[in-house]
């Protein structure tokens, strides 16, 4: 199943001064899932796909910034 924000648990020394990170997150891209292009693929308009930065629609991947619900808890 194709998801794009992956998690993984690093490890947390007993010793580390700093408070730890229990999860932590990455996005991989769409086209890591796609072996060949298949043929006729839903396509965005030409001014969509000036936005979105590609004009198929499978391979659309918008960023999210992580700081973005940081600033959604302390509104």
């Amino acid at each position: 199943m194709f998801t794009p924000i992956k998690t993984y648990h690093p490890y947390v020394s007993p010793f580390d001064p700093c408070k730890p990170i229990k999860v932590k997150t990455f996005s991989t891209p769409p086209n890591l899932y796609m072996g060949f292009q298949p043929p006729n693929l839903p396509q965005f308009s030409p001014m969509e796909a000036l936005r979105a930065g590609t004009l198929w629609k499978a391979f659309y991947d918008p960023y999210f910034s992580p700081y973005e619900k940081a600033k959604e808890g302390h509104s």
